[in-house]
C-alpha cells in the first residue's frame, strides 16, 4: 500500500535525544519524533485503510472506462476529421485537409468519393489509399505521394500533380483532362480507361505503366517523357498527342 500500513511505537524520546550529536540538532528530531508518533496513530485508523483502497479501485476503474471507450474516442475522432474536410469544401487554402485525410487514411478509413475540388494540399501522403470515385478537380496537389493508392473513376481534371508520385496507383477510367503531371512518378501504374486528353505528361515517367486502353490522349503533351513503353509515343502522336517543349506553343495548339 502507498500510505497504509502497521508501524510500531517510536522509540522513546530520551534514546532519540541522546543520539543529536550536537545541540541544534536537537529541535529537529524532537518534529521528527512527533511527525512518527502522529503517524503511528493514524496507522491504526481503519478509516484511512478504507480511504486507500477506495483510491486504488478509482484508478483501476478509470483505466478500464479509458480503454472501454476508445472506440467512441476514436468515431469521434475521424466525425471531427471528417467535418473538417466537408466544411472546407469548396475553399481554397489547406483549411486542415491535409491532417485530417492523412490521420483517417492512417486510421484505415477509406477516403471513397471524398471532395477536395480547389484544395491546397502540396505534399500530402496518402500511400496505399481507397479514393475510388474522389475529386480533386482545380486542387493543388503537388509533390504528393499516392503509391499504391485507388482512383478508380476519380476526377483528377485541371489540377496540378507536378512531381506527385502515383507508382502502381490504379487509375483506371479516371479523369486526368487538363492536369498538370509534369515531372510526376507514373511508373507501372494502370491507366485503361483513363481520359488524358491536354494533360501535361511533359518529364513524366512511365516505367512499365499499362497505356493499352487510355480512352482519350488528345493534345497531351508528352515532350521528354521518361521510360516510356515501347510504342507508346508513337501511339500517343497517332491519336492527337503532342510533344512541345515551349508552354504558349502548346496552348496555341490547344486553342486552335
Amino acid at each position: 500500500m502507498a500510505v497504509f500500513k502497521q508501524r510500531s511505537p517510536p522509540e522513546h524520546w530520551a534514546a532519540l535525544r541522546s543520539r543529536a550529536k550536537h545541540p541544534w540538532m536537537i529541535p529537529f528530531h524532537g518534529i521528527e519524533w512527533l511527525l512518527a508518533w502522529v503517524a503511528y496513530w493514524l496507522s491504526g485508523w481503519a478509516f484511512l485503510e478504507v480511504l486507500e483502497y477506495l483510491g486504488t479501485l478509482s484508478l483501476l476503474l478509470a483505466v478500464i472506462s479509458y480503454f472501454a471507450e476508445s472506440g467512441d474516442r476514436l468515431k469521434q475522432k475521424h466525425y471531427q476529421a471528417w467535418q473538417v474536410i466537408n466544411s472546407a469544401y469548396s475553399k481554397g487554402g489547406s483549411g486542415g485537409r491535409i491532417d485530417a485525410l492523412e490521420e483517417l487514411h492512417a486510421d484505415g478509413v477509406p477516403l471513397i468519393g471524398v471532395n477536395v475540388n480547389g484544395a491546397f494540399l502540396q505534399g500530402i501522403h496518402l500511400e496505399k489509399a481507397d479514393l475510388t470515385r474522389s475529386s480533386f478537380r482545380g486542387a493543388d496537389v503537388r509533390s504528393a505521394d499516392f503509391s499504391d493508392s485507388r482512383f478508380e473513376f476519380a476526377d483528377l481534371s485541371s489540377a496540378n500533380f507536378r512531381g506527385t508520385t502515383f507508382s502502381r496507383a490504379d487509375l483506371r477510367e479516371a479523369s486526368l483532362e487538363d492536369t498538370d503531371l509534369n515531372g510526376a512518378d507514373l511508373s507501372e501504374s494502370d491507366m485503361q480507361g483513363a481520359n488524358l486528353s491536354k494533360a501535361d505528361l511533359r518529364s513524366t515517367d512511365l516505367h512499365n505503366f499499362k497505356w493499352m486502353k487510355i480512352s482519350d490522349i488528345r493534345l497531351a503533351n508528352i515532350y521528354g517523357v521518361r521510360n516510356a513503353p515501347p510504342g507508346f509515343e508513337k501511339w500517343a502522336v497517332q491519336n492527337g498527342a503532342v510533344s512541345v517543349e515551349s508552354d504558349a506553343e502548346w496552348q496555341a495548339l490547344i486553342s486552335k
